[in-house]
């Protein structure tokens, strides 16, 4: 795998950064969102579009998605993190989620072929040629 890109909220920042330094000691090439304090809507609209051009980009092979609880919520993934896994399901990337299927998404989630890791890294390795 060349590339993964960290998906997901950014109100888990902390945990996003994690899984991309867990992602590295792995030896996988892993980028996470910038974490910057904007105010300007401008330049925030820039950032997001940044970022869904690193999940676009020939380079990235594929998404990892930090699907966590959130607010008593299993496996949470939200619009910006939908909106992302439709750019990589769009850009034929892998998809991966960090934990299991996100109940509210179910059809889609299954459909656009994402794969539920529940919490094991290990298993992108079975994914790497395919």
């Amino acid at each position: 795998m060349k590339q993964i890109v960290v998906c997901g909220s950014m109100k888990f920042k902390d945990d996003i950064y994690e899984l991309r330094d867990r992602l590295i000691e792995l030896g996988y090439d892993a980028l996470a969102p910038i974490d910057v304090e904007i105010k300007d809507e401008t330049e925030k609209a820039k950032r997001a579009l940044d970022h869904l051009n690193k999940i676009g980009d020939d380079k990235t092979d594929a998404i990892i998605v930090l699907n966590k609880e959130k607010n008593n919520i299993p496996n949470y993934i939200g619009l910006n993190a939908l909106s992302e896994i439709a750019v990589a399901f769009y850009k034929r990337k892998r998809i991966f989620l960090l934990n299991n299927i996100y109940e509210h998404y179910r059809d889609e989630l299954i459909e656009w072929g994402c794969i539920p890791l529940k919490g094991n890294l290990e298993k992108i390795k079975e994914y790497q040629d395919k």
